[in-house]
């Protein structure tokens, strides 16, 4: 998946400003995809020179004008297109699992601060997603809310992960 690919299902749900996108990432999608704001508005310039998206500037007083984005044919087509395509291979990259992996010179103190970093983190980050208020109804909704529960259980799985690896690394202690 690129970027593109998000913004682009992001504008197929309703057009947005650039702004407006930068929360839709924020509040919807940020447990499987991150974008920050400057990413966000190269992407919106490329997709809008290859015809994928089209602006309307509308002018405000007192503010800054807005330019809000609408998929083209040719940007609801390429999300079509990417979404019938073959599911892409994962490629992870887990910063927190490599510095475990490696984490022996710090010691069982080190080790555990490192855990109970993590664990804190992905505390915070499952209370974000659970402040994500839940789709009505229709199947963008049930579809949306699944991805929202993904999110939950992994941070849910991970937390009881830690707890047990937190455990397991006590057992070190002299």
């Amino acid at each position: 998946m690129h970027l593109r690919h998000a913004i682009l299902g992001l504008l197929d749900i309703a057009p947005q400003s650039g702004y407006d996108l930068g929360r839709a990432f924020a509040g919807s999608v940020a447990h499987f995809w991150h974008a920050d704001q400057s990413q966000i508005y190269r992407t919106i310039d490329r997709l809008e020179a290859d015809g994928a998206v089209e602006t309307e500037l509308i002018v405000q007083t007192g503010r800054p004008d807005r330019r809000v984005h609408a998929l083209t044919d040719a940007g609801r087509a390429e999300l079509h297109g990417w979404l019938r395509s073959p599911i892409e291979a994962v490629l992870p990259k887990e910063p927190f699992l490599a510095r475990l992996f490696f984490a022996e010179p710090l010691g069982v103190e080190g080790v555990l601060a490192l855990i109970d970093e993590r664990t804190e983190a992905v505390r915070a980050e499952r209370d974000q997603l659970a402040q994500i208020p839940r789709s009505a109804q229709g199947l963008g909704a049930v579809l949306r809310t699944a991805t929202l529960d993904a999110g939950l259980r992994v941070a849910d799985a991970e937390l009881s992960w830690l707890a047990d690896v937190r455990e397991s690394v006590m057992k070190e202690l002299p």
